[in-house]
């Protein structure tokens, strides 16, 4: 049996580079702060020390060059793991992910890839100033030729980690850092994987399917507790946002009639509404109420005293479930 360590997410992000680069030499860590300093949440700490300046290198300031330099070291055949330090603030290096990462294996007709796992601290809840706490998923589902991973434990974290630096196409893989030290859990010390585009089913339920992924997981666990025993809840963790297990999620909501969804991303154009849709096309003869989107308020993020407020937590979802089975 495989000896474990009771980690937080934050751990088992450092965990899982950790073990990426002892196994493969190709596997380079770059980004603002992640050498000497081990990152700004410590997500890179001691990799400094251990595998040195040629394979932890601290960057300038300067996104749209980290993702470019990423680029470059994938075609050449490296396995770069470059850190953006907050999710708002990819955009300078948008146009490098969705017109040259997202595209160097239809453009080079397979001639190259771009195995880049690109993470970044994503969401609210930790009283950041602006630009620190975006939920901007919806940007990356979007853009074909990226996949887009939101762990929700400690013990998905390794194992989605070490599946996405393995992939030979580029992943966006966003870690929820209200959740960072939120919670601990036994997390397996050696190598193991967690495939991509691969839901889970965290709780059993027959009355209404609520999907979710990253920081709202627990929420909307909570929630499905507290309405029980009149209400059977079955919660879904996407965990993959890109591919997406339809699968999954179809059969789910076949078994229930009914579904939510639960997003701190704003509502409009937010996954929730990709999902409403699929739900629609595919499965609609045993829908039996609209699909509830539980999520963000289309506007930014705010400020300290009304980010619990913006944020989907357990009473709005308790809300939401229930107008979901009023129909």
């Amino acid at each position: 049996m495989s000896e474990t360590q009771n980690l937080t997410l934050v751990q088992a992000v450092r965990d899982g580079l950790h073990d990426a680069m002892a196994e493969d030499e190709d596997v380079i860590v770059l980004g603002e702060d992640v050498g000497r300093n081990g990152g700004v949440f410590r997500a890179t700490e001691g990799l400094y020390e251990e595998f040195g300046d040629d394979r932890v290198i601290d960057t300038p300031l300067a996104e749209s060059g980290i993702v470019g330099t990423s680029i470059g070291m994938a075609a050449y055949g490296m396995k770069p793991v470059p850190e953006i330090q907050f999710s708002g603030f990819m955009y300078p290096a948008f146009d490098q992910i969705v017109s040259h990462a997202a595209r160097l294996r239809t453009r080079s007709r397979g001639r190259y890839t771009a195995p880049i796992t690109l993470r970044a601290p994503y969401g609210g809840g930790i009283r950041a100033p602006e630009h620190h706490s975006e939920s901007k998923e919806t940007f990356y589902v979007h853009e074909p030729g990226l996949k887009v991973v939101v762990p929700s434990t400690p013990h998905d974290t390794k194992g989605l980690l070490l599946s996405a630096i393995r992939e030979p196409d580029p992943v966006i893989f966003l870690e929820p850092k209200k959740i960072y030290r939120a919670f601990r859990e036994e997390v397996p010390d050696e190598s193991y994987e967690i495939p991509l585009g691969e839901a889970a089913v965290r709780r059993e339920g027959s009355d209404i399917s609520v999907f979710c992924w990253g920081a709202m997981t627990r929420p909307t666990l909570e929630a499905a507790e507290n309405l029980a025993p009149d209400v059977d809840v079955e919660v879904v963790d996407l965990r993959t946002l890109s591919p997406l297990d339809w699968d999954t999620v179809i059969e789910s909501f076949e078994k229930t009639g009914r579904s939510a969804v639960v997003h701190e991303a704003p509502k409009t154009a937010g996954l929730g509404a990709e999902i409403a849709a699929t739900l629609q096309e595919e499965a609609l003869l045993y829908q039996e109420a609209p699909v509830k989107r539980i999520a963000g308020f289309d506007v930014p993020m705010p400020l300290y005293a009304l980010e619990d407020y913006y944020l989907p937590e357990a009473a709005r979802i308790e809300d939401g479930i229930e107008e979901a089975l009023a129909f």
